[in-house]
């Protein structure tokens, strides 16, 4: 009959998310995460219509560019 060892029963159940900076990656992680989602949906990203890495790569240089114009009039308001 299989058996956990002791290392596997002596770590801890959080899982390593207590330390400091998790809530920041959190955070982060979200930002780059509506990023992504928004590039994939609204500029219809998620299926591509090139071929070729530089092709490719232009495109989503350009659906990133778009998303940051989205973003700057939230970004001014806040920064005041």
């Amino acid at each position: 009959m299989w058996r956990r060892t002791l290392t596997v029963a002596a770590r801890p159940l959080t899982g390593g998310r207590r330390h400091c900076g998790y809530r920041v990656s959190l955070r982060i992680r979200k930002r780059i995460e509506e990023a992504f989602g928004w590039i994939k949906t609204v500029a219809g990203q998620d299926k591509t219509k090139f071929r070729g890495r530089d092709r490719i790569g232009w495109a989503f240089t350009f659906a990133a560019a778009a998303y940051n114009l989205v973003r700057l009039p939230k970004l001014m308001t806040e920064t005041g």
